[in-house]
This record gives C-alpha cells, structure tokens and sequence, in this order.
C-alpha cells in the first residue's frame, strides 16, 4: 500500500470511482509532468450529490457545509489524480486549486469554504499539498452544486 494510500485510509477515506465527464471535455490532461483535472463536484462515494450540497452558500447552503462540499471535491480529485497515475506516491507537489463557490452575490466569506479543499490537500500529501490557489464566488454550477474545485498536479 502507498503511503497516500496509508494516510487516506488514516483520515477514514475512500477514494470514489472517478467520475465520467458530463460534456465535450476529459476528465484530465497530462501534458510533461504536470496533470491538469477538470473541475470536480462534491459528489459522495455513490457517485450522487446529497441534496445538502445543492444550492447557494450564503442561502440554502451554510458555510460549514459548503466546506464539507469543498473537502468531498478534494477527495474526487484525489480519484482523478489516481486514475491518472495510477499510484498517488508519484505526485510530487499540488502545484494549484481553483475553487468555485455557488454563492449569494453578498457572500465574502469565500476563503474559508475553500479551506475545506485546501486542508484535505495538505492533510493527504503533507508539505507537497502546499498550493497556490484561486477561489471565485459564481452565480451557478452545473447540477447545481454549491462547490467545483480544479486542480494541477506534478508528478514524477
């Protein structure tokens, strides 16, 4: 067993199947020994979004939960990147998350439901989880998730 895969059964996770792209684009690209992974939703293990996860933080959706959706996201991530190399021992460094937060256009408290995304990264991968980041406020995301996190990755 990897040591990701050690540490990820230590924090109590499963890595989900990935999921397939829901239009015209792939769910991630390697180009030299970067791995750039489309935008993932906060689907759960069943490959379903759990209706708490829909809808606008700032509304419907608190920030805690909009966290949660935000660490869920991370966790798909972590099942593209994965699929893409196959051992999560090859990954030398997060190089960046961009996360999108489905909010009321008076919510500024982005930051802190990114961290939800942010923190897990570093939790599974130590020092190495260390990113650089971008977290925009949006109007809508597609099924109407509250959270979408990007991310690129380098590897060996």
């Amino acid at each position: 067993m990897s040591t990701v895969d050690k540490k990820l059964q230590e924090l109590g996770i499963t890595l989900p199947t990935p999921a397939a792209p829901v239009a015209n684009y792939v769910p991630f690209v390697r180009t030299g020994n970067l791995i750039i992974i489309s935008g993932q939703l906060c689907l759960g293990l069943d490959g379903k979004m759990a209706d708490a996860h829909k809808g606008k933080v700032g509304a419907e959706v608190s920030p805690e939960v909009g966290q949660e959706a935000a660490r869920l996201c991370a966790i798909n991530l972590l099942a593209q990147l994965k699929a893409a190399v196959g051992d999560l021992d090859k990954v030398t460094r997060c190089v960046r998350l961009g996360g999108f937060i489905n909010a009321v256009p008076t919510f500024a408290a982005l930051a802190p439901v990114m961290n939800g995304a942010s923190d897990l990264m570093v939790q599974v991968l130590g020092d190495a989880g260390r990113h650089a980041r971008s977290t925009v406020g949006v109007a809508e995301l597609p099924l109407d998730a509250c959270v979408e996190v990007e991310g690129m990755f380098e590897v060996q």
